[in-house]
């Protein structure tokens, strides 16, 4: 019998800005698929143990260091095989959701893939990181481009060869300056990240592309420090830390706090008791 843990055997639908995408985070100790198909896009990350997965008439291994495709209609099946545990995320893509990705990749349609596997460690932690990010529903500014650059990667390394090809985003400084100016003058808004790649006349991929680029950063990192720069600024005049928040942007005190930790290496409560003994 499976043993799962009821939320994560739960498929979540991101219905926000991408209709369309489900995701799955299961926790199998004994589980069997018989031959099925997806009409969607399937990525499968496991994150522990493993599974057999038959697919093409070959039989292959889900590990850690795979990243599993299969193609929307392409028949496979899969069980627990040499593994006592088998722990995975995986995400689904409808057509509609393919449709509004190909769109941010300015591309007609997304490739097809003629493997199954991959043993691609950048993108398997790319994937796992888009889908925790999803999974907890608390950046959508991270979250659209975790998927987008993900994807992205995914299309130009291990899809099909033709003629959509994924352009890069021009070398253009003066761009660059026209959303770094939006984002330095608007925070504190709930910027999209499709709202600034249609400004700058780029595609969602060429905006991060640019970003990367140009500041070394992507744009939610970017973002990010500017946000944080605001919240020294207002730190120092001691309001309240969930007030500090939501004046520069983050979603919450905690957000705050962890992005703080991180860069600076100490928490916002420290900076400003350190700024008012000063």
């Amino acid at each position: 019998m499976a043993r799962t843990d009821p939320r994560n055997a739960t498929q979540y639908w991101w219905d926000r800005h991408l209709a369309g995408l489900s995701l799955l985070h299961a926790d199998f100790t004994t589980h069997e698929y018989p031959p099925h198909v997806h009409e969607a896009l399937v990525v499968a990350v496991t994150e522990q143990g493993g599974s057999v997965v038959r697919s093409r008439g070959q039989v292959e291994e889900c590990t850690p260091s795979t990243l599993f495709v299969f193609n929307p209609g392409e028949p496979h099946a899969g069980s627990m095989g040499w593994s006592e545990r088998w722990r995975y995320r995986s995400m689904y893509l409808t057509q509609a959701a393919l449709d509004r990705l190909a769109d941010g990749l300015g591309i007609e349609k997304v490739p097809y893939f003629t493997r199954n596997v991959f043993a691609d460690a950048d993108l398997i932690a790319a994937f796992l990181a888009m889908h925790q990010a999803i999974e907890e529903g608390r950046d959508v500014f991270r979250e659209r481009e975790l998927l987008v650059g993900s994807f992205g990667r995914l299309f130009s390394r291990h899809g099909s060869g033709g003629r959509d090809r994924i352009a890069p985003a021009p070398v253009d400084r003066r761009v660059f300056e026209r959303v770094r100016d939006r984002m330095q003058a608007e925070y504190a808004s709930e910027l999209r990240l499709e709202e600034l790649a249609s400004d700058a006349g780029l595609t969602t991929f060429q905006l991060i592309g640019l970003f990367k680029r140009t500041a070394g950063l992507t744009p939610h990192a970017y973002l990010t420090q500017v946000r944080l720069n605001m919240a020294c600024r207002h730190l120092r005049r001691a309001p309240a830390l969930a007030e500090v928040a939501t004046a520069v942007g983050f979603y919450d005190q905690s957000a705050l706090n962890k992005h703080f930790k991180r860069c600076y290496g100490i928490t916002p409560r420290q900076f400003a008791r350190a700024a008012a003994a000063a």
